[in-house]
């Protein structure tokens, strides 16, 4: 008896896979040789970034369908992406955004301690958990002080899984992101602000910074990110260590660059010189962030390869081509009507 070549790939849930992080994620597993299922209620992300190869089911991860799917899909590894990720709304409705960043979490571990799953991977937030007045570049140990609410769920959710991971006896890595940019990010009021100063650019509108603009993001590219993802699904098990850190890597470049030269990094891309006007500070923001990512280089043998030049072009190319085919589905919506 012949056995199904899916038997022999190792299986990957990855929860968020239809979102601009997500299904980066999900094409990187897929380009590794895994059997890919993807888990995503598409409140945010987009059936068309779900990767042709990729088993895909709609649900949220809070329902009992998510945790039946941990449980029952013999899965060696639960990548989760899905989250809320605007710190505005986190602000606005901390309670929302526990329900999602927390109970969420905490509904795929118990299906995923049940179902005998051996390594969870968690996408955190280094820009958020930390907070502001720590050394920068900021290393995975600094103290940890979250300027919003979003911080806290994240900050929270890492302690839930390394709590959980011992009575469940799973192995987890903790993935602190950066910022992170690069195609499919949303240009709209939860976009990231190179995919909403890019489109706005292409487009000759105004960008609106916020504050003076010389507050600083540590810019990581999404190609780069998905790679991290990937070598901390194959690295050797952390050891053992009773701080939350032990099993937590910054994923980021290590370089400030302020909104103000990001702005102008973008509009000198898009070969244009839109209008900048500055508008009021968002709360619960931080002022300065940049990650050291020694620690990922050391043990996960991971590097950002994509420059900031290049990976914006990338952006803005992308941004470009998604903007043409929808003004062309938009024109032959009109003919249809018609």
């Amino acid at each position: 008896m012949s056995l199904d070549p899916k038997e022999l790939k190792p299986r990957v849930l990855v929860t968020g896979g239809a979102g601009f992080i997500g299904s980066h994620v999900a094409q990187a597993y897929l380009a590794g040789g895994y059997d890919v299922t993807i888990l995503d209620d598409l409140s945010t992300g987009r059936i068309d970034h779900i990767p042709a190869a990729a088993r895909f089911v709609e649900a949220d991860v809070r329902s009992p369908r998510a945790r039946a799917l941990v449980r029952d899909g013999g899965f060696t590894v639960l990548n989760h992406h899905a989250a809320q990720i605007d710190v505005r709304s986190s602000v606005a409705d901390p309670v929302g955004d526990a329900h999602v960043n927390v109970l969420g979490l905490l509904n795929l571990l118990q299906g995923a301690g049940e179902g005998g799953v051996r390594r969870v991977l968690f996408a955190s937030s280094g820009g958020a958990i930390y907070g502001d007045g720590v050394d920068l570049p900021t290393a995975e140990t600094a103290t940890k002080f979250p300027a919003s609410p979003y911080g806290v769920a994240k900050l929270a959710s890492e302690y839930y899984l390394a709590t959980l991971a011992r009575l469940y006896r799973m192995q987890t890595v903790v993935l602190r992101y950066s910022n992170v940019y690069g195609p499919r990010q949303r240009a709209d009021g939860e976009g990231g602000v190179v995919a909403v100063f890019g489109r706005r650019a292409l487009q000759g509108d105004t960008l609106t910074i916020n504050g003076d603009g010389e507050q600083t993001r540590d810019m990581v590219y999404v190609g780069d990110v998905a790679a991290a993802n990937l070598a901390a699904s194959r690295c050797e098990p952390p050891p053992p260590d009773e701080s939350l850190d032990g099993c937590a890597y910054n994923i980021g470049t290590g370089v400030q660059t302020s909104v103000n030269r990001l702005a102008a990094l973008i509009a000198d891309a898009s070969r244009r010189a839109p209008p900048v006007q500055h508008g009021a500070a968002r709360p619960g923001e931080v002022r300065y962030s940049a990650l050291a990512a020694t620690k990922a280089a050391r043990e996960l043998g991971w590097h950002p390869r994509t420059s900031l030049v290049e990976g914006i072009r990338a952006t803005l190319g992308w941004l470009a081509t998604a903007e043409h085919q929808s003004g062309h589905q938009r024109r032959a919506s009109r003919r249809v009507a018609l």
